[in-house]
């Protein structure tokens, strides 16, 4: 055992190790906050200047995450944001939270995760664990990162320590949170997989260390990949039901009843967020070094990804036979969110379907209590949108008001009463009405 791995021990038991997060985004964030509320103290290292500023003012920019919060650990000053790497040397514990998007090709962008490994890599020290959380395809961590952090003269698994352990976080979950979901471990050795399991039974219900970091990777794929497929399925079946003139949501309700062999999932407009739409393409691309066509993960994807145009032509249909045309139509989208009660926009599905509508013609708005304004997204940098108003007028006024997500505070009896036309891509309204498609 090297020399640095007990005294790394007793920092962690002790709560004495000093934690660095890199990423204060929807995932760095929420775990800043859990190692915080138990005894740790606290570095949150951004890119970002705003983040910084904002944070270190005790503002909060993530809606379950409360400025309260903050500003009693700041006080207590547990915890600092800082846009300087050079205070990595100052963390006893790196975990890299950064985004790992694909590009235009669908192919895997790992150069936040590399820069961010350059950098660690520079400031790296005897004595340090570093956990990479950031979804990514098997072989990322002793494949890509373990080369670069071995640039120091380091040794790992002696002088320091590396680990990977996917994030699971599920932004609007009130059932589930940071703290009570179980935590996946693999280390590039036992002693790196030790520390990193000791790290995360201070501050989660339960760990569940598995014998590789490849293999810790492969899990966080199999969850989404597992996700993508059965919500193609159902998207697939409520395009073919709906055609013979029945109703999705009732055959999902009524096997639901079966206590065994099932799982429901539930159809919408497309899927959305940072993990579902772009974690099964990591697999897709590593599984070509081992010559296979991943043609099941792929159709799902096509599936999923063509449910906007479906809402779209759903919309055009039902403006048609009222002899309304959707050029010039005024459409009404509500909830930009990728789904319910949330203020994350990321791969949003509203994202396409409002795209669509404008090159179609129409003339598009949106309300969504959540997210006020939104701009810069990967695939659509043009737009550049703010949300209006949700008032009887504008409803009277639109030609089609379209569900695109359920939020809870939507009154939707007020909703159906005032609007001539609403396309429902989620099941919100529960009751036929006439004036009421599904899509």
């Amino acid at each position: 055992m090297s020399q640095e791995y007990p005294v790394l021990e007793r920092k962690i038991r002790s709560k004495q190790a000093r934690i660095g997060v890199i990423g204060l985004g929807y995932v760095g964030l929420p775990l800043v906050k859990l190692f915080l509320t138990k005894g740790f103290r606290v570095t949150g290292f951004d890119i970002d200047p705003k983040k910084v500023n904002s944070l270190n003012k005790g503002r909060s920019y993530i809606r379950h995450i409360s400025a309260r919060e903050l500003r009693a650990f700041l006080e207590k000053r547990a915890f600092r944001a800082s846009g300087d790497f050079a205070g990595l040397r100052k963390v006893d514990v790196i975990i890299i939270c950064v985004p790992t998007p694909i590009d235009a090709h669908k192919n895997p962008d790992l150069s936040y995760v590399l820069e961010t490994t350059r950098v660690i890599a520079k400031y790296l020290r005897k004595g340090q664990l570093v956990i990479l959380e950031s979804t990514t395809y098997p072989g990322t961590t002793d494949e890509e990162m373990l080369p670069i952090l071995a640039e120091s003269g380091l040794r790992p698994g002696r002088d320091f320590f590396l680990a990977f352990s996917p994030e699971r976080e599920d932004p609007g979950n009130r059932s589930y949170s940071t703290e009570t979901i179980p935590k996946v471990i693999g280390g590039l050795t036992p002693n790196c997989r030790r520390l990193a399991r000791l790290l995360y039974d201070q501050v989660v219900i339960r760990t569940v260390p598995v014998s590789s970091t490849r293999v810790a990777e492969a899990v966080k794929l199999l969850e989404n990949i597992f996700r993508s497929v059965n919500i193609a399925l159902v998207n697939e079946l409520k395009i073919i039901f709906e055609r013979m003139g029945i109703d999705i949501w009732e055959v999902i309700q009524a096997a639901s009843s079966k206590p065994f062999g099932y799982m429901p999932f539930y159809p919408g407009p497309g899927y959305g967020g940072h993990c579902i739409p772009v974690d099964p393409f990591y697999l897709t691309y590593k599984a070509k070094e081992v010559d296979y066509s991943t043609k099941f993960i792929e159709l799902a994807g096509e599936i999923n990804r063509h449910m906007p145009y479906y809402v779209v032509n759903k919309t055009i249909e039902a403006l048609n036979r009222g002899g309304k045309s959707i050029r010039n139509a005024r459409i009404l989208v509500l909830g930009l969110a990728y789904k319910k009660d949330i203020d994350d926009a990321r791969e949003s599905p509203a994202l396409k379907i409002i795209s669509v509508l404008k090159e179609k013609g129409a003339r598009v708005a949106y309300n969504d209590p959540y997210v006020p304004h939104s701009a810069g997204h990967r695939e659509y940098p043009g737009l550049d949108l703010r949300s209006v108003e949700l008032t009887a007028r504008r409803l009277r006024t639109s030609e089609a008001v379209i569900i695109s997500t359920d939020h809870s505070v939507y009154d939707y009896d007020w909703i159906v009463r005032n609007a001539p036309l609403v396309v429902d891509t989620r099941n919100a309204i529960k009751k036929k009405r006439k004036n009421v498609i599904k899509a």
